[in-house]
């Protein structure tokens, strides 16, 4: 799949979309994400995904014509809202949770995150799927968390720092790999929270 067109087959304008139940269609989405961990996202190919879930290249191109659509989907279909259950009654205790559910699946998200880094710069559609999957679930959940707060009188509404937790704690979690070469454990986490985090918004 480093080269779409010769990868393609010649039929595939021709053919029509064929009908693949939820689950085998998960299958292929789960092979393909899982690759792009393993290999990068220049390495995987259409013959790679096809040979690992049994099926034909033809198939999948009939599914997604192009790599990118094919990526894509399979980053909308692993759409997960991490933080939608939190809720404590407690705004650094909120935190906290958030801090020790980053940790547990970075292990999982951050080597997907950096294969895919070179690829979101050059495809719109691959860069929108992947803030629709992995960024703006987590950053709308995080400011859910962060109005309940403001709502029980723990901050301030207009407090300054508000506007910056999400990106504190996601940017943390996606940048350590690259400045440290460790992950963002739930133990890194929740000493960034308690050092940089709580104290900006004057919580203890």
């Amino acid at each position: 799949m480093t080269s779409q067109a010769a990868d393609r087959p010649d039929t595939v304008g021709a053919s029509r979309r064929s009908k693949l139940t939820p689950e085998r269609e998960q299958e292929f989405f789960d092979a393909v994400l899982d690759q792009i961990r393993q290999c990068g996202y220049d390495a995987v190919t259409m013959d790679a995904v096809a040979a690992s879930t049994r099926c034909s290249k033809s198939t999948l191109y009939r599914q997604w014509k192009t790599k990118p659509q094919f990526v894509a989907a399979a980053l909308r279909s692993n759409r997960r809202v991490r933080f939608a259950d939190i809720d404590t009654g407690s705004l650094a205790e909120d935190l906290r949770q958030v801090a020790r559910a980053a940790g547990d699946w970075s292990r999982r998200d951050s080597p997907l995150l950096q294969a895919l880094g070179h690829a979101v710069v050059e495809d719109r559609e691959l860069a929108q799927a992947l803030r629709e999957a992995l960024v703006e679930p987590d950053v709308a959940a995080i400011r859910n968390i962060l109005q309940r707060g403001v709502e029980r009188g723990e901050v301030r509404a207009d407090h300054p720092a508000l506007e910056c937790v999400p990106a504190q704690i996601l940017g943390v979690l996606r940048i350590r790999p690259v400045l440290e070469g460790k992950e963002a454990d739930e133990d890194y986490l929740l000493c960034f929270l308690e050092a940089a985090v709580l104290p900006a918004l004057g919580l203890t």
